[in-house]
Parts: C-alpha cells; sequence; structure tokens
C-alpha cells in the first residue's frame, strides 16, 4: 500500500511541476511537456492530465489562461516529435533481430503500406500505446514522414479533446457546486485526472498486447497461405 502510494505521489508531484512550468512559459511549455511526456516510453509521464487542467485553468479575474486549439497545436507537435524516440529505439535494434522475425517485419511494413496511416491515427488519438507502436515501426523502417503526419493529427485531436474536455467540466463544477477558478480548477483535474491514469494504466500494463498482435498475425498468415503450400507441409 505504502509504495503504491508513494508511486501515486510522485506521479502528482511531476502532474504538479508540469503544470507550473506550462503557466510559466505559456505555450512553449506545453510544447515542451508533451515532448518530455511523449519521449519517456518506460516511465510514465501524465501531461495528458496537465493538459486537461491546462484546458479549465483560469486566472484570478476569471479569464481563460489557455485556448484549446493552440494548446492542442503545440501539445500535439511536441507529442508526435517525442514519439519518435521509440521510433529509434526499433530503428536500432533491427539488427539484433533474428531472420525468422525479419520475415514478419517484411509482412507488417506491406501491410503498413496500406493501413499503417490509419493505425498510427487511431493509437495517437486513443490510450493504445503509440510508443509501443513507434519501437514497431523503427524496426520496420516505416517512413518518417509517413510516421509522423497521421501521428501529429492524431495528438492534435486527442489534445484537443482533452482540453476541451477540462474546460466544459470545470463549467459543470461551477454550476453544480459553485466553485470558482483555480479551485474548481484543480478539484476537477484532480479527479478526472485519477480516471485518466487508472484507465491509461489498465490498457497499457493489463492487456496483453503480444498475444493479441501474435494472434492476429498467425491467421494473417494462414489466410495468405497458398494451397501449394499446405501440400509441401503434408509432405513433409
Amino acid at each position: 500500500m505504502s509504495v503504491k502510494s508513494g508511486s501515486f505521489l510522485e506521479l502528482q508531484d511531476i502532474a504538479d511541476w508540469m503544470r507550473n512550468f506550462a503557466v510559466q512559459y505559456g505555450y512553449l511549455g506545453i510544447f515542451l511537456i508533451s515532448l518530455l511526456g511523449a519521449t519517456a516510453i518506460f516511465i510514465p509521464i501524465p501531461y495528458t492530465v496537465v493538459i486537461f487542467i491546462l484546458g479549465g485553468l483560469q486566472d484570478t479575474a476569471g479569464n481563460w489562461v489557455f485556448e484549446p486549439l493552440w494548446i492542442a497545436t503545440f501539445a500535439a507537435i511536441g507529442a508526435a516529435l517525442g514519439e519518435f524516440s521509440g521510433y529509434l529505439i526499433g530503428f536500432g535494434g533491427r539488427k539484433v533481430i533474428g531472420k525468422k522475425y525479419k520475415k514478419k517485419m517484411d509482412f507488417l511494413t506491406k501491410l503498413f503500406k496500406k493501413f499503417g496511416p490509419i493505425a498510427i491515427f487511431i493509437f495517437a488519438l486513443t490510450p493504445l500505446p503509440d510508443d509501443l507502436l513507434f519501437i514497431l515501426l523503427g524496426i520496420m523502417r516505416y517512413g518518417i514522414i509517413q510516421a509522423f503526419i497521421p501521428a501529429l493529427l492524431g495528438k492534435f485531436f486527442s489534445n484537443l479533446i482533452i482540453a476541451y474536455s477540462g474546460r466544459m467540466s470545470l463549467e459543470i463544477v461551477k454550476k453544480i457546486f459553485g466553485l470558482e477558478g483555480e479551485g474548481a480548477s484543480l478539484l476537477i483535474g484532480t479527479v478526472i485526472g485519477i480516471i485518466l491514469l487508472v484507465i491509461v494504466f489498465i490498457i497499457m500494463f493489463k492487456v496483453d498486447w503480444e498475444r493479441r498482435f501474435a494472434k492476429y498475425l498467425s491467421k494473417t498468415e494462414n489466410s495468405t497461405s497458398t494451397p501449394e503450400d499446405a501440400t509441401d507441409s503434408e509432405n513433409v
């Protein structure tokens, strides 16, 4: 219990630091925290929670501090660029992959020529582990521009939804509870932030992505095998 509590408090500290950093440096700060959050592949950095809070953040006069459209723009650029840290890992890791898996990577490369942009967009838009996807793209030597554009678009719409959700949630809290400004932002940001973190962690760590991918790959290979291949296997 103490370990989990400590981990959660550390995430809260990171989120608070990122929020203060963004407030201090404006949209440049949003770009940098998004870049940092997407670059950290194996260490969860809750930059999307900060985006949510910033979307509903108001100053003492009750004015919005940031505009969701610009939040999404700068966050998308930073996050899309940050994902290429995984791409570089995969790009360098292809050398240690055996011939058997290189054949599968060649198959995936052909598959991604048709469906790659759609898959990248969906992974960038949703909480699916796009870090892992970009490692795979690096292994396949997938085109950088072809990967960056759908990732940028997916991250833009994702952060736009998150930022506007923060703003609309703040308005709801103000109407229901009569809270104003910073207090409402912190309350709703904390509650929804916890929910978002739990959902992301469940999706990333509870789903056996390797098993699901292997099952899909085996089905695809079976469907693309020819009758001659089946005859050869029987003769063997």
